[in-house]
C-alpha cells in the first residue's frame, strides 16, 4: 500500500486568528473511503475552528449505486479517525421536496426547460456543431431543446418522452448577472456560465442533480465555508448561480488539493484505491493513515 508523497497547494492558505464555521464533509456511499476522502474529511473538520460546527451529509441521490453498507462503513472510517460530527446527519434521499420546491422556483423565474435528448444525442449534435469536445464539467450541452415551443415540449411530455431539467444558462445571468464568489485558495471571481453551458437540474431517475442539492442543502444546513477537493472548482461557478437564483446565502469555498498514487494520478474509488478500512486492517494506526495523507498531527 503506497500513496505519492503529498503536493503543497499551489495556492497560500489563509493566515491570522481561525474563524469558527460550519462546515460539513458530503461522502456519496458508492464505496469505501480512502486516503482522498481522509484529507478532505481532516480538512474540513478543521476548518470549522475550534467554536465552529462540522457536519456530516449523505449524498446517496445515487440509489442505483448508494449502499447501507458504505454508509456504516463511512461512519466506522471517520470515527476511527478520530472526528465526531453532529447528529442528526442529513441524507439527501429524504429532501426529495426540497428540491421539488427549488425546481418549482426556478420555473417559476422562467430559467429552467425540458430536455429531450440522450447523451448519444447531445454527442453528435456537438460534433455537429464542432463544439469543444469536453467544458469544465464534460461536453458542454448545445442548448437543442432550450427553444422548443411550448407546445412542443407539452406535446413531448405527454407523449411520454423522457426528459430531464436543464439550467437555461442565458435566462440565468439575466436574472441574476454575473455574481461573484471567493475561494479562500484560489481568489475571487465572477460566476460566469458561458463556457458550461446549461447544466442538468434533474431527470426521470433522479429527481435532482448534484448542483441543485448541494446548494439547497448546504443553505439548509448553514454552511458558511464549503471545504472540497479542487476537482469541484469549475462546478461552483453552477452553484453560485443557483444560489443567487433561488436567493439563497452564500458561502465562502476553500477547494483543496487532491491527493495522487504513486503514478501520480487521482485517487478515486472507481480506480479502487486503497481504502481506509484496508489501511486499518493492516495495522495502522489513525495518526500513520494522517500522516499519509499529509495531514500533521
Amino acid at each position: 500500500m503506497s500513496v505519492a508523497a503529498p503536493r503543497p497547494d499551489s495556492t497560500p492558505r489563509s493566515v491570522g486568528t481561525p474563524r469558527s464555521e460550519v462546515t460539513r464533509f458530503a461522502p456519496s456511499p458508492t464505496g469505501l473511503l480512502h486516503l482522498g476522502h481522509a484529507y478532505s474529511a481532516v480538512t474540513c473538520a478543521r476548518a470549522a475552528g475550534p467554536h465552529g460546527r462540522f457536519l456530516l451529509r449523505i449524498e446517496d441521490i445515487d440509489t442505483a449505486r448508494c449502499r447501507d453498507t458504505f454508509e456504516q462503513a463511512i461512519f466506522d472510517d471517520l470515527a476511527w479517525l478520530g472526528l465526531s460530527w453532529e447528529t442528526p446527519v442529513m441524507r439527501q434521499s429524504t429532501r426529495m421536496d426540497a428540491y421539488a420546491r427549488a425546481l418549482t422556483r426556478l420555473d417559476d423565474l422562467g430559467v429552467i426547460y425540458p430536455c429531450f435528448c440522450s447523451r448519444k444525442d447531445i454527442q453528435a449534435e456537438a460534433e455537429r456543431l464542432g463544439a469543444a469536445p469536453h467544458g469544465p464539467l464534460g461536453t458542454p450541452y448545445p442548448g437543442t431543446c432550450r427553444d422548443l415551443s411550448p407546445t412542443e415540449r407539452d406535446a413531448r411530455i405527454a407523449a411520454g418522452t423522457p426528459y430531464s431539467l436543464r439550467l437555461d444558462h442565458l435566462r440565468a445571468h439575466e436574472r441574476v448577472g454575473h455574481p461573484q464568489w471567493t475561494d479562500r485558495h484560489h481568489g475571487t471571481f465572477q460566476a460566469d456560465l458561458s463556457a458550461i453551458g446549461d447544466v442538468m437540474l434533474a431527470r426521470k431517475e433522479v429527481a435532482t442533480s448534484y448542483h441543485l442539492a448541494v446548494v439547497v442543502d448546504d443553505a439548509a444546513q448553514g454552511i458558511t465555508l464549503v471545504t472540497r477537493g479542487e476537482d469541484l472548482l469549475p462546478a461552483t461557478p453552477v452553484h453560485r448561480v443557483l444560489q443567487a437564483l433561488l436567493d439563497l446565502p452564500v458561502p465562502e469555498w476553500a477547494h483543496h488539493r487532491l491527493l495522487d498514487d504513486d503514478a501520480g494520478k487521482r485517487l478515486a474509488k472507481r480506480d479502487d484505491a486503497v481504502s481506509l478500512r484496508a489501511y486499518r486492517e493492516a495495522g495502522y494506526s489513525p495518526a500513520e493513515v494522517r500522516a499519509l495523507a499529509g495531514l500533521p498531527d
